[in-house]
């Protein structure tokens, strides 16, 4: 009997004790929390494509930052777009760091358009000045009326889930950031922060001290509590000349603008050449090009015309087409820039301006030069007008003796083939040479003189 009883009272202890120690014990979901005192931020400046340059600027920013123990990286960010590789690499960067990342789009009129926009979702804060836009990061191939089968391709839906599951983790609205891959949706600085998308409009690097103070961010699972205030210091690092060098060339305006100038000076080479001059400059300016597109990701199909636009403008030297070939040059050309930069790996798209003023440049040139030749054959013309059919200075063959009044010879000479009247003061033997001094187009008579 006082066994059953001790077994009941050791079965009680062992129900309420369990939970308890299980109680203790420390759960997946109890996450480690950590105090982050920002004293220290590094700022980069992002105001070109994305780009090789881009990411090799980032990567060593990230270093110094990791190796000076700062306790943030704020990168600010204006971009028209970039390459979708480069892109993504950046997004693995601020993901594998320990340091916390904040976008700051600025200045006033900047924007974080396409590959802009989707390494902004991946930053830990989003800051925006007054005046900005973020969005539109459809890529440049899928942009427009998107059909329904180029919605369903297995880039867009990659970059879709990508931005939304970034976004979402940073407890931003996913859905919003997931339509501007989607449907290109665009946001201003106003509309951003109403809809989640963003953490606050700034205009200083002291109202970005105020926001931090107090916000919660995680970092591989771990919850960091910023604390900031007005003396936390902002350090500024730029680009090496390596990479200066690097992202200007990367640039498509630059080198679409390097490689149209190369292509001119080496038609001009061909049009009027002038030992090599034009030509060695213009090759100068292709390679620079060359640079440039090798780091981004053309349309070989839209270089291709491009290339086919200036073999007709080469071929108008030498074919009589009445400008119909640099007429077709032209419109390869337009085409060709306005595609040149379209692929599913990039976010690079040419002005519409800078393309139609390009393509007046290059009509202009064409115009110019025509001019100049056309000059030049008019004046030979007109020159030779008034000594149409003279035939002084040149030689004359003796083939016939005729008369002779006055001390005057007259004779029948050969001149090109052609038979003519001539005289001379002198006496001539059949089949001797002679010189045409003069021509005397109302009898045509031919004067000639001392042998040749």
């Amino acid at each position: 009997m006082n066994c059953r009883y001790f077994l009941v009272l050791l079965f009680t202890l062992v129900t309420i004790l369990i939970p308890t120690l299980n109680a203790a014990q420390p759960t997946a979901s109890n996450t480690t929390s950590k105090n982050l005192i920002i004293k220290k931020i590094l700022s980069l400046a992002i105001n070109s494509s994305i780009n090789p340059a881009t990411l090799s600027y980032l990567q060593e920013g990230f270093k110094r930052a990791d190796r000076e123990s700062f306790e943030m990286v704020l990168i600010k960010l204006n971009t028209p777009g970039g390459l979708v590789s480069t892109t993504k690499d950046i997004l693995t960067l601020i993901g594998s760091s320990d340091i916390p990342t904040a976008v700051w789009v600025t200045p006033e009129g900047a924007s974080a358009t396409s590959a802009g926009a989707i390494i902004a979702s991946g930053a830990h804060f989003i800051f925006m000045s007054e005046g900005t836009n973020i969005g539109a990061a459809t890529p440049i191939e899928m942009s427009g009326d998107i059909k329904e089968k180029d919605a369903k391709s297995k880039a867009v839906n990659d970059l879709i889930a990508l931005v939304q599951s970034l976004s979402e983790s940073r407890g931003r609205n996913g859905q919003l950031f997931g339509e501007m891959v989607e449907k290109a949706s665009s946001f201003k600085a106003h509309q951003a922060i109403e809809k989640n998308l963003i953490n606050a409009i700034v205009n200083s690097e002291k109202d970005i001290s105020k926001h931090l103070q107090g916000q919660k961010i995680i970092i591989k699972g771990i919850t960091h509590n910023i604390y900031a205030d007005d003396a936390t210091s902002f350090v500024p690092y730029e680009m090496d000349l390596g990479q200066k060098i690097l992202d200007m060339f990367a640039n498509p305006s630059m080198a679409y603008i390097l490689f149209l100038i190369g292509a001119a000076l080496i038609y001009l080479e061909m049009q009027a050449p002038g030992g090599f001059i034009a030509g060695s400059i213009g090759a100068i300016f292709l390679v620079l090009a060359g640079i440039g597109f090798q780091i981004l990701q053309l349309n070989i199909g839209a270089l291709g015309l491009i290339v086919l636009s200036f073999v007709m403008f080469i071929l108008e030297i030498y074919v009589t087409s009445y400008g119909i070939l640099a007429l077709a040059g032209l419109a390869a050309l337009t085409f060709g820039s306005l595609f040149l930069f379209r692929s599913d790996n990039t976010y690079l798209e040419l002005s519409r301006s800078l393309i139609f003023s390009s393509v007046a440049s290059v009509a202009f040139f064409l115009l110019l030069i025509g001019f100049f030749v056309a000059k030049d054959i008019i004046g030979k013309k007109k020159k030779n007008k008034g000594e149409f059919f003279s035939l002084a200075g040149q030689k004359a063959i003796i083939v016939s003796n005729l008369a002779t009044t006055d001390n005057m010879h007259h004779y029948l000479v050969k001149i090109s083939g052609e038979i003519w009247k001539a005289q001379s003061d002198i006496k001539y033997n059949i089949g001797d040479s002679c010189e045409v001094i003069a021509h005397d187009k109302d009898k045509l008579v031919l004067t000639i003189g001392t042998n040749t």
